[in-house]
């Protein structure tokens, strides 16, 4: 029998979440509503970072791209879920879904690297004050948010070139509500020892990495932050690195969930629910968890606010 390969593929079908039309139209509100508060926290983020020249600093410099990075993150999966939760027409062509792929996995890989980047940042404000504006200077900061995407979208141009090379003999429907790595993997009939070395690779490259230079920079952090003499001191410090905390284990624990484990104990339902937590929630609730905690933020937008107002 002749082997079905990638080249006769045209289309996926994405099978999304539900067939009952109830649920869909539920579920539909459901990421309209939260596609729009992601939209207008992200938009609100960056305009008040780039507005006050309060937070023009190193940190905030960060969480501003960050929003601006969950913004577009976000962008590539909810319209899609919007759009099969209310037509007929699950598919999405050969191409399409490629596309998809690739730049959600460049802007995936590319979170990875900017998380680590805001840690050493972090690293550098705590550890060594007195000369943190020579090590983050405005060039410094470009320079390290410039090689996070290249880095990131290197890696995806990779992975997106090997997988699409791959035969999706059995069936061209995936489980999923987007063009993920797992699924795809699934429908794959010939995986080869190759490809599963590309796999590590990148997971080491994407995620081990980032993870163990966050891990040595929170460690070098708390090291300094016990030699504070105040304790007022201490939780100050801790404070502003709270809301990265937060960040990074809420998406590097739901990254290695699903990446992190062998294709034989994939359960898709399941790991739908946890794919829906790293692309649509955590880009929604990002603005929030460095707003909400920051008294410098709240302020700022307190300020600019008024200056909408006033005028």
């Amino acid at each position: 029998m002749e082997e079905r390969n990638h080249s006769s593929v045209t289309n996926f079908i994405l099978l999304g979440f539900t067939t009952d039309p109830k649920l869909q139209l539920l579920l539909f509100v459901v990421f309209t509503l939260a596609y729009i508060t992601t939209l207008v926290s992200n938009i609100t983020l960056i305009a008040v970072v780039r507005r006050s020249s309060q937070l023009h600093t190193p940190m905030y410099f960060f969480i501003g791209n960050l929003a601006f990075l969950d913004l577009w993150y976000s962008s590539i999966y909810t319209p899609k879920i919007q759009v099969n939760s209310v037509s007929e027409d699950k598919s999405i062509s050969f191409a399409g879904c490629a596309a998809q792929f690739f730049v959600s996995g460049g802007l995936a890989s590319t979170e990875c690297y900017l998380l680590a980047v805001m840690a050493y940042d972090r690293y550098a404000a705590v550890s060594n004050p007195l000369r943190y504006a020579a090590a983050m200077s405005k060039k410094q900061c470009m320079g390290l948010v410039a090689a996070s995407y290249l880095s990131g979208f290197a890696n995806s141009t990779l992975i997106t070139s090997r997988t699409f090379a791959l035969s999706f003999c059995d069936s061209n429907v995936i489980d999923d509500f987007f063009c993920d790595l797992p699924p795809l993997v699934k429908l794959s009939c010939d995986m080869t020892d190759s490809y599963q070395a590309i796999l590590y690779f990148i997971l080491t490259l994407n995620v081990i990495l980032p993870s163990a230079l966050i891990l040595m920079s929170y460690a070098s952090i708390l090291a300094a932050i016990l030699k504070m003499p105040s304790v007022k001191g201490q939780r100050k410090t801790f404070s502003t690195c709270a809301a990265h905390l937060t960040t990074v284990t809420l998406y590097y624990g739901s990254i290695l969930f699903i990446y992190a484990r062998p294709s034989s104990t994939y359960v898709l339902g399941r790991d739908k629910v946890v794919s829906v937590f790293y692309t649509v929630m955590i880009p929604m609730l990002n603005p929030f968890i460095y707003s909400l905690r920051n008294q410098q933020v709240k302020e700022a937008l307190k300020r600019l606010l008024k200056r909408q107002t006033a005028s």
